[in-house]
């Protein structure tokens, strides 16, 4: 298999899990200015992202469908594909939620646990970067224990966000509407620590 050949998976990888980024950064715009009368246009963008990332995933497994060698086994390929899509998605159903449930206001916690998301999409994309070359990466086991314990620290915010919101909400509507928020936003974390753990999955596998 050629270089070229090899270097296609990869880079789809990279290219999509940088949508999975775009996504949350837009998210994060529209939360740190939030007007809930624009909240449906800002659908509209985030939908683009994740569209464009499904294009992505799709042109690989189109390719994937024809190729006679691969640089790792199939279905690691696919299964490490769907992982990354999933942030993407993930984002998106966090926009959704705020539209769906009315939210007029947005909670400052909720922007707290957003930087940790955002900051696990932008270690997600680090460690893609060096799965390419995991043999002899010295950095790519240190990023998947970043994205570890940031997936750990979204899941204490997640419990310390629900306990607050218990003590000071007592509309039953708004507790049920910001508990799926907060548990998607805590999705994307996990979706993020699911690549890491496909990436140390292959890095096993191969090495």
């Amino acid at each position: 298999m050629s270089k070229k050949q090899d270097t296609f998976y990869f880079d789809n990888f990279i290219a999509c899990a940088e949508d999975a980024c775009r996504a949350a950064e837009l998210l994060k715009k529209t939360l740190e200015d939030f007007q809930p009368e624009q909240i449906a246009g800002k659908i509209q963008e985030i939908h683009k992202i994740e569209h464009q990332a499904d294009e992505k995933k799709h042109v690989l497994t189109d390719h994937l469908a024809k190729a006679f060698i691969t640089p790792i086994d199939r279905e690691d390929i696919l299964m490490l594909s769907q992982h990354i899509d999933t942030i993407t998605d993930k984002i998106e159903d966090v926009m959704l939620r705020i539209y769906i449930n009315h939210i007029r206001e947005i909670r400052p916690e909720v922007l707290e646990l957003l930087e940790v998301v955002i900051r696990c999409c932008n270690e997600t994309c680090n460690l893609l970067r060096e799965l390419a070359d995991f043999r002899h990466s010295k950095v790519l086991k240190e990023i998947v224990i970043r994205i570890n314990s940031l997936e750990e620290e979204a899941d204490q915010m997640f419990i310390n966000n629900m306990y607050r919101l218990h003590e000071e909400c007592k509309d039953p509507l708004q507790i049920i509407a910001w508990r799926e928020i907060y548990d998607y936003l805590e999705k994307c974390a996990d979706s993020c620590e699911h690549v890491a753990d496909g990436v140390s999955s292959i890095v096993m596998k191969n090495s």
